[in-house]
C-alpha cells in the first residue's frame, strides 16, 4: 500500500505522520474523513485548521460532512513543535522575524500543491483539481496562499473568519497587503480573476480573544473579523473596477455564526462540493 493510501484505508477517521518533500525533518499530520462509498473519482478538500493547531478536530467536523457532500477530507495539521508561531503558517514562511525574505522554495504555501500531486500519484484521487478550505489561521493561510500563486490546481476556495488579510493593494507592504514582495499590476490581475469566497460569521465580532490581531496595521482593516471580511472583498472588487477587469471574489455572510469551525465547515462543505462535482473529472494535461 502506498503512504498515502491510508487514509483511505476504512470508512470514516484515518490519520497518519507526513513529510513534505521540501521540509523532511518537519512533521506534519494528515487526518482524513473518508465517505463510506469512497472511490478514486470522488473529489478531494484539503482542510486547514486554525491557531489551536488541531488538525484532528477539523477533521472531525469533515466527518459529518463528506457523505453528502461526496467529497474526501483532507486535513493538514501543522503541530507547533515543526512550524512554530504565525510565521511559518499564517504567513506561509515568506520571511524571518527579522523581516528577511526566505527562498521561494522554502515558503510553506507550496505543500498543498505538493500533496495533492501525490495524492494523484499514489491513486487516491484521480481528479484534476481541487477543493481548499481554511477556517480563522487557516483562512489566513488559504487567501494568502492563493495570492502567490498556489492556485494552479485549486478548483474552489473558501477561506473563512481570518483574523487579517493581504490587502490586494500594491501600495500596502506585506502582509497586510501585497506591497514590497515583488507582485506587479499582472499579478494582482490575475489574482483579482480567480475565484476565492470569503465566508463570514455574521457574529464574529468578539475583539477580546488572546489570538484576535489588534494591532494599529489590523485594526486598519476593520474593527472585527466580519468587517474585515467584508473589506477584503470590497477592496479586491474596487481594485479590479480599477484595473478595467471583473473581479471573481465573493462573500458569503453565515448568519448567527461567531468564531466557529466546526459550523463554518458546515456551511462551507456544500458550497466546496457544488463546485467540485460540476468540475472536470479528468485532468487534460
Amino acid at each position: 500500500m502506498n503512504e498515502l493510501q491510508r487514509l483511505v484505508a476504512e470508512a470514516g477517521a484515518n490519520s497518519l505522520d507526513y513529510a513534505d518533500p521540501a521540509f523532511p525533518d518537519r512533521r506534519l499530520v494528515l487526518h482524513s474523513a473518508r465517505p463510506r462509498d469512497w472511490d478514486a473519482d470522488m473529489p478531494v478538500v484539503i482542510v486547514h485548521h486554525g491557531v489551536g493547531r488541531n488538525g484532528g478536530s477539523y477533521r472531525n467536523y469533515w466527518l459529518k460532512l463528506v457523505d453528502e457532500a461526496r467529497v474526501l477530507a483532507v486535513s493538514v495539521e501543522f503541530p507547533e513543535a515543526s512550524f512554530p508561531e504565525y510565521l511559518w503558517y499564517n504567513f506561509g514562511n515568506l520571511h524571518t522575524k527579522d523581516g528577511a525574505r526566505n527562498p521561494r522554495e522554502e515558503w510553506t504555501f507550496g505543500i498543498d500543491e505538493r500533496l495533492f500531486a501525490a495524492l494523484r500519484s499514489q491513486g487516491v484521487t484521480e481528479r484534476p483539481r481541487y477543493g481548499l478550505f481554511g477556517h480563522s489561521a487557516g483562512g489566513q493561510f488559504v487567501h494568502r496562499m492563493l495570492t502567490f500563486g498556489y492556485r494552479e490546481h485549486v478548483a474552489v476556495a473558501v477561506s473563512a473568519n481570518a483574523g487579517t488579510y493581504a490587502m490586494p493593494d500594491l501600495e500596502i507592504d506585506w502582509p497586510w497587503g501585497v506591497g514590497a514582495m515583488d507582485l506587479d499590476e499582472a499579478a494582482l490581475r490575475s489574482l483579482l480573476e480567480f475565484p476565492i469566497t470569503v465566508m463570514a460569521g455574521t457574529e464574529d465580532t468578539d475583539t477580546t480573544g488572546k489570538f484576535f490581531p489588534k494591532g494599529p496595521r489590523s485594526l486598519r482593516q476593520g474593527a472585527h473579523r466580519y468587517e474585515r471580511a467584508q473589506n477584503y472583498v470590497r477592496m479586491g472588487h474596487a481594485a479590479a473596477s480599477r484595473l478595467g477587469i471583473v473581479c471573481a471574489w465573493k462573500v458569503i455572510d453565515v448568519p448567527g455564526l461567531g468564531h466557529d469551525g466546526r459550523g463554518m465547515s458546515a456551511a462551507a462543505a456544500p458550497v466546496i462540493a457544488a463546485t467540485l462535482h460540476n468540475s472536470l473529472h479528468h485532468s487534460t494535461d
